[in-house]
C-alpha cells in the first residue's frame, strides 16, 4: 500500500529542499524526491562549487597584488589545482549532509530516485538498482531546476567543449580557455580562471557583457576585464567550432578565429521539466516552463512549481522564497511573493543589484535622478586596496521612491541586502539617506549615493546647479 502526504516536492535543490523543511516545520506530513545528489544545481554544479573555487582565485589575485600593499610575497607562488578542488568536495559533501540532518529532523521522508507525476496526485519513484515506489499527495510542488543550454551542431566532446556542469569539477585547468556567453557564469568563470593563470577570451553575441545589469555597470567590469588581459568580443557570433589534434578553433562572424584548449558553453539555462510527467496531470508549459502566479499555483489544482522550473527567476534565494511560499499556500496561509529579488554576481570586484535601472525607469517613462559614488573616494575601499567601481541609487524624481540600487566593488554582495530590505518596505530615498551606517564600511556608500541623488552628499563635489529665469 503507497504512502501518502500532505506535502511532496520533486527535486531538493535550494528551493525544494527548503519548501520540504518548511512543511515539516509547519506540521505537515512531507516526502521530497531527489534523482542524484541532495542540494541540487545550486550545491553541486552552480553556487556553492563556484564561489568556493573563486575564493581560491581571488586569494592567488590578492597574492600577486601583495606588493602593492606592502606584503612581500616569495616568488613562485603556484596553483595547486587539485587542492584547490578537494578543498570544494570537502564542502559541498558537509553541506550535502546538512541537508540530509535537516531534513531527518523535520521528519520528511527522502526517496532517492527519479520522481514522475502519474496521474492526479500519484508519483511514481523509479530507481536504477531496485523497484519503484508509489506514494499519493494532496499538494506536489516541483523544483526540478534547470539545466545548461548546449548549442546543437557543436561537438559533443565533454572533455573539450563544456557546461559548468563540468568545468566545476575539471581535473586539470586549460591553457587557453574559450568562454561562449558573456553572462553571470561565463564572467565569474572568465574572473576566476584568469587570475588561475589561464588565458580567457569571452565571445558575447550581444552588444555588452552582462547584459541584464546596469550598462554602466557591465562596462566597468569590462575594462577591468580587459586590464587582466581577458579578450573580449562583443557583437558577435561563433559561426563555426571545430576540434582538430586536441585543441579547439572557433570562427568568428566577423573572421577572426579564436584558438582554446577548451570551451565553456555559458549560454544561459533551460528549465528540466521534460519526461516528469506533467502531461498526465494537465499541466501545460511554456518554452518548458510552468507558469504560476504569485503563490505559486499551477492551473491545475494541488501542484505547485517553484525555482528555475517556473521561469520567473533563476536565482537560487528566488527559488528557497518562492517554497516557502507555496507550502504556506498549500496548507491555507495565504502569501503572495511580491519582494524584490536581489541579483549578485561574483566576480571580483563583485556586482549586486535590486530594482530597476535608470534605462528601465526611462524607457518605462518614469522620471528619475540618479545618486552616484565612486568607490575611489571611499575611505574602507581604499583601505582594502580595492577602489574599482560605484554605488548608483535610481530615484523617483517627483514622488523620492526608491526605484533600485546597483553596485559594483569590494563585498557589495553584502549590502544588497540593507537596499533590498528598503526597496520591500516601499522606502523613500530620503529615508535610505537618513540610516547610519557604520563607519569605516562598504556600505557606507549606499548613504553617500542615495545624498547624492538627493543633491546632498557631502563627500562628493557640489552638483552643479543650473539657473532658469532667475530662479533656481
Amino acid at each position: 500500500m503507497s504512502r501518502h502526504y500532505q506535502i511532496a516536492v520533486i527535486g531538493s535543490g535550494p528551493g525544494g529542499y527548503v519548501a520540504a523543511l518548511k512543511a515539516g516545520q509547519l506540521g505537515a506530513t512531507t516526502a521530497i524526491v531527489e534523482k542524484a545528489l541532495l542540494g541540487g544545481t545550486c550545491l553541486n554544479n552552480g553556487c556553492i562549487p563556484s564561489k568556493a573555487l573563486l575564493a581560491s582565485a581571488e586569494l592567488m589575485y590578492h597574492i600577486h597584488h601583495a606588493a602593492e600593499m606592502g606584503i612581500s610575497v616569495p616568488s613562485g607562488s603556484s596553483v595547486d589545482w587539485p587542492k584547490v578542488q578537494a578543498r570544494k568536495d570537502k564542502i559541498l559533501n558537509t553541506l550535502r549532509g546538512g541537508i540530509k540532518s535537516l531534513l531527518a529532523g523535520r521528519k520528511v521522508t527522502l526517496y532517492q530516485g527519479t520522481a514522475a507525476l502519474d496521474g492526479p496526485g500519484r508519483v511514481v519513484v523509479s530507481r536504477p538498482d531496485g523497484p519503484a515506489e508509489v506514494f499519493t499527495a494532496d499538494n506536489i510542488i516541483i523544483a526540478s531546476g534547470s539545466v545548461p543550454s548546449r548549442i546543437a551542431g557543436w561537438p559533443a566532446d565533454p572533455e573539450t567543449v563544456c557546461t559548468s556542469d563540468e568545468a566545476l569539477h575539471w581535473k586539470t585547468l586549460p591553457a587557453r580557455l574559450l568562454i561562449v556567453g558573456g553572462g553571470v557564469i561565463g564572467c565569474e568563470f572568465a574572473c576566476m580562471m584568469a587570475a588561475l593563470g589561464v588565458e580567457v577570451t569571452v565571445v558575447e553575441m550581444l552588444p555588452q557583457i552582462l547584459p541584464n545589469i546596469d550598462a554602466e555597470i557591465a562596462e566597468t567590469l569590462a575594462k577591468i576585464f580587459a586590464r587582466r588581459g581577458i579578450r573580449i568580443h562583443t557583437g558577435v557570433k561563433i559561426e563555426d567550432l571545430a576540434i582538430a589534434d586536441g585543441a579547439v578553433r572557433a570562427r568568428l562572424a566577423d573572421g577572426k578565429t579564436i584558438d582554446a584548449d577548451r570551451v565553456l558553453v555559458a549560454t544561459g539555462r533551460r528549465p528540466n521539466t521534460g519526461g516528469i510527467g506533467l502531461e498526465s496531470v494537465g499541466i501545460t508549459t511554456e518554452r518548458g516552463f510552468v507558469r504560476v502566479n504569485d503563490r505559486m499555483q499551477t492551473p491545475v489544482k494541488g501542484y505547485w512549481c517553484i525555482g528555475d522550473a517556473n521561469g520567473r527567476c533563476l536565482l537560487a534565494h528566488a527559488a528557497s522564497a518562492q517554497g516557502i511560499t507555496a507550502v504556506e499556500n498549500a496548507l491555507g496561509h495565504g502569501h503572495e511573493l511580491t519582494a524584490p529579488i536581489p541579483n549578485c554576481v561574483y566576480t571580483f570586484p563583485e556586482i549586486a543589484t535590486v530594482g530597476i535601472t535608470a534605462e528601465e525607469a526611462k524607457a518605462a517613462g518614469i522620471p528619475v535622478t540618479v545618486g552616484r559614488f565612486p568607490l575611489a573616494f571611499h575611505g574602507r575601499a581604499m583601505a582594502a586596496g580595492d577602489t574599482d567601481g560605484f554605488v548608483k541609487v535610481v530615484r523617483h524624481r517627483e514622488t523620492d521612491a526608491l526605484l533600485g540600487v546597483h553596485m559594483i566593488g569590494h563585498n557589495v554582495t553584502e549590502c544588497i541586502a540593507a537596499a533590498g530590505a528598503m526597496l520591500h518596505q516601499k522606502a523613500a530615498v530620503e529615508d535610505l539617506a537618513e540610516v547610519v551606517f557604520a563607519h569605516p564600511t562598504m556600505s557606507e556608500a549606499l548613504k553617500e549615493s542615495a545624498e547624492d541623488a538627493l543633491s546632498m552628499a557631502l563627500h562628493l563635489p557640489p552638483r552643479k546647479v543650473m539657473r532658469v529665469m532667475g530662479t533656481i
